[in-house]
């Protein structure tokens, strides 16, 4: 997804805006000390900026994550924050980066999987300011990684969507071919086949994050193909009005997303990323901050499944908070096997877990997933 790179004119429109953004914030650039460091002197104002790779109007991704950027100075008053929208990932994010560090913001998170080298790169040139990049796995003394096991509300979402299909064919709208979301397609495959062995999910590639246009495009084409539920990966509320269109179900995913397509909405994997902005923060306004990789799941609250809707059956809805009790008791383990690969071969034995670096690594499809993963 980093390989398609725009040409200098068109690149450096893009960014303007963003540029415009900061040239108006004031700021000193920050003294060379990690601020996450012990007994580093605590600023009277933490100044915290966000890089977001789609619109704040997406009502997806970038959406939840201005919500909990909102929290934040709601809940500290000496929290001051920026962000900057439709940020694109590689060689542009270093530039903007480069910005922020300049004008003094102390601590930055970047909320894009593409937006790792930059950070890595940016990082070594101030180390006084601390950085938190989403999805990643590099880090660096300045640099800590989080994100969560948002696989598990997936696996919940599975087991509704193969509770309720008629046709056993489910529909999936995918974004990248990376890991992540390659994880949580396995996830949501597992749950469905849970609830019914013989469903299947059939998979189509966006190539994108935010396309309305091409996530409709998916949807409709995976409901020709037969699905009768849609779920996506995507960000934007396409797929549910694409579902909603042909009289089919749909789930949402990075929020709710309900007021869209109410008719044909079930739940939707949401996240509340508050819950790691609020602890970063605090621990970098008093100096204990260490870098550091966070990887929590529904235990914590970061990652929450919607309310179910009155579509679902009151006995699927008990059904389903039963199991996500035994998740967050840890008595159900989503990618707990027997499971086998697409091609049939045993991913994982009876009672066997991967690791979570097995898991961070994941690029094959589960036996019951359609489709390839792009190489």
């Amino acid at each position: 997804m980093f390989r398609h790179l725009f040409k200098l004119f068109t690149l450096f429109s893009s960014l303007l805006p963003a540029f415009m953004m900061l040239s108006s914030c004031a700021g000193q650039a920050p003294e060379q000390a990690s601020p996450g460091s012990e007994g580093a002197p605590t600023p009277q104002v933490l100044k915290v900026a966000f890089l977001y790779v789609g619109p704040v109007g997406d009502a997806g991704w970038s959406w939840a994550y201005d919500q909990a950027r909102k929290d934040l100075e709601q809940q500290f008053p000496w929290v001051e924050t920026t962000y900057l929208e439709s940020v694109p990932e590689g060689a542009g994010a270093e530039r903007v980066l480069t910005q922020l560090a300049e004008k003094g913001y102390d601590l930055v998170f970047a909320t894009s999987f593409g937006y790792m080298d930059p950070v890595i790169q940016v990082a070594e040139r101030y180390p006084g300011v601390t950085f938190m990049h989403c999805s990643g796995y590099k880090r660096a003394a300045n640099v800590g990684t989080y994100f969560g096991r948002m696989y598990q509300a997936k696996y919940l979402a599975g087991f509704i969507a193969g509770s309720m299909s008629e046709t056993g064919k489910l529909g999936y709208v995918a974004p990248h071919p990376i890991p992540e979301v390659i994880r949580h397609i396995n996830a949501f495959n597992l749950g469905a086949r849970a609830a019914n062995p013989l469903a299947t999910v059939n998979v189509v590639w966006t190539n994108s994050w935010f396309d309305p246009g091409k996530e409709k495009e998916a949807a409709l084409a995976l409901l020709d193909a037969g699905a009768d539920i849609i779920a996506t990966g995507a960000d934007s509320a396409a797929p549910l009005q694409a579902a909603q269109g042909r009289g089919a179900l749909a789930m949402g995913y990075d929020s709710d997303g309900r007021q869209f397509a109410p008719q044909a909405f079930l739940t939707a994997p949401v996240w509340d990323w508050s819950v790691i902005y609020r602890e970063v923060v605090q621990q970098v306004r008093n100096g204990t901050w260490k870098s550091s990789d966070s990887w929590t799941g529904m235990e914590s609250g970061l990652v929450k499944l919607a309310p179910l809707s009155d579509l679902v059956p009151p006995e699927l809805q008990e059904a389903v908070a039963q199991k996500q009790e035994a998740i967050v008791s840890g008595e159900l383990k989503v990618f707990a096997g027997p499971w086998s690969w697409q091609d049939g071969s045993p991913a994982f034995a009876q009672g066997e877990l991967p690791t979570d670096q097995q898991l961070l690594a994941m690029n094959t499809f589960a036996q019951g997933v359609v489709g390839a993963v792009p190489r």
